[in-house]
């Protein structure tokens, strides 16, 4: 192993502190700020957002169309965080989890759209002269130059925590756990051979060598640029959650009896206090935290993509940037969670992450499992193109474009790194390099709302107007 059990141990204890409640305040605290002090806008905004969707593109200076960025980030939501992220959360704060995982994706619809609208508002350009977006930009922009330091501290934040880090090992395992048997790894001449040389268990080394081949494929799509990801995910997002929402529709057509019972269990177990308020907020924040980290509301990975989106229109684009978070969290983790409590098993001990899902796949349907690795694989993926752009992104604001390329070749060798690295410290790196990057953008976030609220108004006035001159032609 990469690292031993100590050291994995001791990261998932740091990220446990610095993703514990400081972490859920300044998310879900921040967030029920921004819900309250915007009118509820992710609710009060969602007809104009899911009208916009049919609309024309906007014209502006950008890269891709607002829909490629929604595509796109939600390309990088919709990961393994949605099928082993939910299966984690189910195992260490029960059913109960799952509603605080509704919760908290309508606050982040209220952050997304923030988040989208001051993408948009405050976008910097790189040494070329292309738009380019982040939280970096919004930062400089919005808050002016002295706060520098605050953006290139999110910048370098974005470099280590949009790594393929949870996707490649959570990929890894999966394949693994349908493909092999620890018996035939131990059998293997081929594995031993490589064992024998580069001093690694069989295990081990097909973990590596798997890690290789995903690292070559997300090289090939990645070394296009945002255009070639954008259109990749434009086709693999509307794909692999169709497919993923048929396979549960079965789950819940044969058990359909244990539906009522299950969402019983959810609101139940949510409010329990029968073991004490401290089992109550923990549960409540095993939920809260796990959305946060599947949707990426306040992180500030979404400003990168939706800043690239050539779209004049900053409050438009927030409404694009809010159905992030209604597609993720809402929809696909209601989704994994339904198939899980319907006929899955989270009384296993530890962190199990992807393989209670295929578990719970494989008994549910016949060939489950398969199928589910190929929903497994565009997930985690698709995840993978959109994370080497963000994470390009900040290196190009820190070392200039030239430089910053080379990103894209430490983003597809850490692919490898981390398809090896032991399931808890990639959770707990992952969790510390997200609240690393949620700090500076929930702060600036928060302090500069007042101008979202600015651009709100004045778009639903324009909305307004144009029905009015609509009507006054009819």
């Amino acid at each position: 192993m990469l690292l031993s059990a100590d050291i994995s141990s001791s990261i998932a204890a740091v990220a446990e502190i610095v993703c514990g409640y400081p972490l859920f305040f300044l998310l879900i605290g921040g967030g029920l700020y921004l819900f309250i002090s915007s009118g509820m806008v992710s609710l009060r905004m969602l007809p104009y957002a899911v009208r916009e969707i049919r609309t024309k593109q906007a014209h502006g200076e950008g890269q891709i169309s607002s829909a490629q960025a929604l595509a796109s980030v939600v390309a990088a939501t919709i990961g393994m965080g949605n099928i082993a992220g939910v299966a984690i959360a189910l195992v260490m704060g029960g059913p109960g989890a799952i509603f605080w995982m509704w919760i908290s994706a309508i606050v982040g619809m209220t952050t997304k759209y923030h988040e989208g609208t001051l993408a948009n508002m405050f976008r910097g350009r790189d040494d070329t002269g292309r738009p380019q977006g982040g939280t970096m930009h919004i930062i400089e922009h919005g808050l002016g130059s002295k706060w520098s330091p605050a953006a290139k501290f999110f910048a370098i934040a974005g470099l280590f925590g949009t790594l393929g880090i949870m996707n490649a090992n959570q990929l890894t395992e999966a394949f693994m756990s349908v493909f092999t048997t620890p018996e035939g790894l131990a059998a293997s001449p081929f594995l031993s051979s490589a064992g024998s040389v580069l001093g690694m268990t069989n295990t081990s080394v097909y973990k590596l060598l798997f890690g290789c081949a995903v690292a070559t494929i997300v090289a090939v799509v990645i070394l296009g640029g945002i255009r070639r990801i954008a259109n990749v995910a434009s086709v693999m997002v509307p794909f692999m959650v169709a497919v993923y929402f048929v396979m549960v529709l079965y789950i819940i057509a044969t058990h359909f009896a244990d539906v009522p019972a299950v969402f019983s269990r959810i609101f139940s177990e949510a409010f329990n206090l029968r073991a004490g308020f401290g089992a109550f907020a923990g549960i409540a924040i095993i939920g809260a935290r796990r959305a946060a980290f599947v949707n990426d509301a306040g992180i500030g990975t979404a400003t990168i993509m939706h800043g690239a989106s050539a779209n004049d229109r900053p409050a438009r684009e927030g409404l694009f940037a809010m159905l992030g978070p209604a597609i993720d969290s809402g929809l696909v983790c209601t989704l994994t969670a339904l198939a899980i409590l319907l006929c899955g098993d989270t009384s296993t001990e530890g962190l199990k992450g992807l393989e209670i899902a295929m578990n719970t796949f494989r008994a549910a349907i016949p060939g489950g499992e398969y199928m589910l690795m190929l929903v497994v694989l565009c997930f985690a993926m698709s995840s993978l193109f959109s994370y080497s752009f963000y994470g390009t992104t900040c290196a190009t604001y820190l070392f200039g474009t030239r430089r910053g390329r080379h990103y894209r070749l430490f983003f597809v060798l850490t692919i490898v790194i981390f398809a090896v690295v032991p399931l808890e410290a990639a959770v707990g790196l992952c969790d510390f390099f997200y609240a690393m990057m949620a700090l500076p953008t929930m702060l600036t976030v928060l302090a500069l709302s007042g101008k979202v609220r600015a651009a709100t108004r004045s778009y639903i006035s324009e909305q307004r107007q144009s029905t009015e001159t609509i009507k006054e032609n009819a």
